[in-house]
C-alpha cells in the first residue's frame, strides 16, 4: 500500500484541488494551477521529443522566472535529472559543470545564454540549447503521454556546490528527499493554500531551499522576481499580499533599510526565512520594526538547504528585543523531518558537552541529507565518514540543545550566502606574473557579511596595483569570488613554510567578531 514519494504528486494534487487558484505570477502574467500543470506537461513532452530519456541530465540557466520554476516539475516528469546552474558563474565555470554532469539539454534565459558563447563549442555532451522557453513549452503535448514511473531513491536533481575545495561537487537529491524536505518547509513555516511566496532566494540554491516544491505542495502562489530589488520587492509584497519570502541576511537588510527610509510597515504579516550567514541582531530588530517575523535556519547544499531552525519558545517573547535577537541568531535544532539527527562532535566522533563553550564539528544524517556527490565516490566517502555527514562547520551546543555556529572550515569565505573557495581565488592570483605568494581570507563586509581579501607578496622587481590584481581576477572568475581588497607585504609562515592564514584572519577581524553561519 506504499506509494512512491515524489514532488510530482504535489503538482498532480494541486492541479486537481486548486485548479482555478493562481499558481504563478510573473510580471503581469498569472497562471492558474490548471494552466501551470498543462505547461509543465508540455515542457516534459518537449524534452522527450528532443531525445531526453530517463536519467539524462537537463541543465537550466535562468533567474527566478517560469523558465527556472517549471523545470523543477517538468524535468523529473520526463524522468530526467535537473541541474540548476548558478547564474553568477562565468562561462568557463559553467562549462565545467555542464561537462561534468553530461547535460544533454540546456534551457537558458535569453539574457544569460550569450554568456556561454566562448565555451559552447567545447561542450561535448550538450546536444540541444534553447533560449526561447515559451517556444519550447509550446512544442510539447498535453497531457504528456506515458511519463516514466519515478523511483523514490532515484536522483531528481544535482546541485553543484560553489567549489569550496577547488572544483565544485555535484550534490545528488532524491525524489524521496525532495518530497520530505518540501513538506518540512511547509510545516516549519506554515505554508498553506492562502500563502503567497515571493521568489528571492535563487532557484539554483538547493532548488530554492526546496520551496520550489513546497509552495506547490501547499497550493500557494509563486510570485516570480527576476532581480531582488527592494523597491520591486515592496511593490509585490503589497500588491500580491506576500506572506513568505526567503533570503540571505543581506537581502533582508536591504529590504528593511528601504522600508525604514520610506516609512513602510507590513501590517498583514510577513514571514522572512533567512540563512547563508546568521542575521545580526540589528537586522532582526529592523525586520520586527517593519512588521516582519524572521525565522533563522541553517544548512548546506548537502542537506537540501535548511537542516535546522531556531525554533522559537513562547517564554522568550517576554525578553527584551536585544535578547530575543541574540537568541534568534542561533542555528537551533533540527527540522521536524530531521528528528534528532544532528550532533556536535569532537575529532573522535564523541558528543561535546552542552556547555555553550566547547566547540566541535556539526554532523548530520537522515531524511534531509544528500545521496552523495555525483561521479565523486572519494569525496562522498570522506563526507560520510563515521556514518554521518560532516558539515565542516564548528559550533557549540547550548544546554537547551540549540547549536550555535562559531566558525566555518577555516579558509572558506561566505559572501552574501555564497561559499567562495580561497584556493580557487589563490590559483588565479598565482597566474599573475607579478605575484610571488598570496593568501585569501575573509574580511568583514557591512553589506555581504564577508568578502574576500587578498594578501600578496610580489616578486622582486615586479609591480602590480590592487586594482590590477582585482581586475585580473574579475576577468577569470565570477565577480563575487574576487578580492574586494588587496594588502601587499611579506606573509607570515610556519616553520615548514606554510602561510599562517590564522594570523591573517586575526589581523583582518581584530576588534570585530567574525560572523558566520
Amino acid at each position: 500500500m506504499n506509494s512512491v514519494l515524489t514532488p510530482l504528486d504535489f503538482l498532480a494534487r494541486s492541479a486537481r484541488v486548486y485548479r482555478d487558484q493562481v499558481a504563478v505570477v510573473e510580471d503581469e502574467r498569472r497562471l492558474t494551477y490548471a494552466e501551470f500543470n498543462q505547461r509543465i506537461h508540455r515542457l516534459a513532452s518537449a524534452l522527450r521529443k528532443r531525445g531526453i530519456a530517463p536519467g539524462d541530465r537537463v541543465a537550466v540557466l535562468a533567474p527566478n522566472t517560469l523558465a527556472a520554476l517549471e523545470p523543477h516539475f517538468a524535468v523529473p516528469l520526463a524522468g530526467a535529472v535537473l541541474v540548476m546552474l548558478n547564474t553568477r558563474l562565468q562561462a568557463a565555470e559553467l562549462a565545467w559543470i555542464l561537462d561534468h554532469c553530461g547535460a544533454k539539454v540546456l534551457i537558458a534565459d535569453p539574457q544569460l545564454l550569450p554568456s556561454l558563447d566562448p565555451v559552447r563549442a567545447g561542450l561535448q555532451y550538450l546536444e540541444y540549447t534553447t533560449g526561447d522557453h515559451e517556444a519550447l513549452v509550446a512544442s510539447g503535448d498535453f497531457p504528456f503521454a506515458d511519463p516514466p514511473p519515478p523511483e523514490e531513491d532515484g536522483i531528481i536533481c544535482i546541485n553543484y556546490t560553489s567549489g569550496t575545495t577547488g572544483f565544485p561537487k555535484g550534490v545528488m537529491f532524491t525524489h524521496r528527499g525532495a518530497y520530505i524536505n518540501a513538506l518540512g518547509e511547509a510545516l516549519e513555516h506554515g505554508l498553506n493554500a492562502r500563502s503567497v511566496y515571493l521568489w528571492i532566494v535563487p532557484l539554483f540554491h538547493c532548488n530554492g531551499w526546496c520551496f520550489s516544491w513546497a509552495v506547490t505542495a501547499a497550493g500557494g502562489r509563486n510570485v516570480c522576481l527576476r532581480q531582488p530589488d527592494p523597491q520591486r520587492m515592496v511593490e509585490l509584497i503589497q500588491r500580491e499580499g506576500v506572506t513568505h519570502l526567503c533570503g540571505a541576511p543581506v537581502v533582508v537588510a536591504s529590504l528593511t533599510q528601504y522600508c525604514a527610509t520610506h516609512a513602510i510597515r507590513f501590517e498583514h504579516g510577513l514571514k522572512i526565512v533567512t540563512a547563508g550567514a546568521p542575521p545580526s541582531p540589528a537586522v532582526i530588530r529592523a525586520a520586527v520594526e517593519i512588521g516582519a517575523e524572521v525565522a533563522h535556519v541553517y544548512g548546506l547544499t548537502e542537506t537540501y538547504g535548511p537542516h535546522t531552525i531556531c525554533a522559537w519558545c513562547e517564554e522568550w517573547d517576554a525578553l527584551p528585543l536585544d535578547e530575543r535577537a541574540q537568541l534568534k541568531a542561533r542555528q537551533g535544532v533540527p527540522y521536524l523531518i530531521a528528528g534528532t539527527d544532528l550532533r556536535v562532535v569532537d575529532s573522535e566522533m564523541r558528543d561535546i558537552p552542552a556547555d555553550a563553550l566547547t566547540m566541535g564539528e556539526v554532523v548530520m544524517r537522515g531524511n534531509n541529507v544528500m545521496l552523495g556527490y555525483y561521479r565523486n565516490p572519494e569525496a562522498t566517502a570522506e563526507a560520510f565518514r563515521g556514518g554521518w555527514f560532516h558539515s565542516g562547520d564548528i559550533a557549540v551546543m547550548h544546554p537547551n540543545g540549540y547549536i550555535e555556529i562559531r566558525d566555518r572550515k577555516k579558509d572558506i569565505v561566505i559572501s552574501g550566502g555564497e561559499n567562495i573557495s580561497s584556493i580557487e581565488v589563490e590559483k588565479v592570483l598565482y597566474d599573475h606574473p607579478a605575484v610571488l605568494e598570496c593568501a585569501i581570507v575573509a574580511m568583514p563586509d557591512d553589506k555581504w557579511g564577508e568578502a574576500p581579501k587578498a594578501f600578496v607578496a610580489l616578486k622582486p622587481g615586479r609591480e602590480a596595483s590592487a586594482g590590477e590584481l582585482i581586475e585580473f581576477c574579475r576577468a577569470r572568475l565570477a565577480h563575487f569570488k574576487c578580492p574586494r581588497a588587496v594588502e601587499f607585504g611579506p606573509l607570515p609562515k610556519t616553520a615548514t613554510g606554510k602561510i599562517r592564514k590564522n594570523e591573517l584572519r586575526e589581523r583582518v577581524w581584530a576588534g570585530r567578531e567574525k560572523k558566520v553561519n
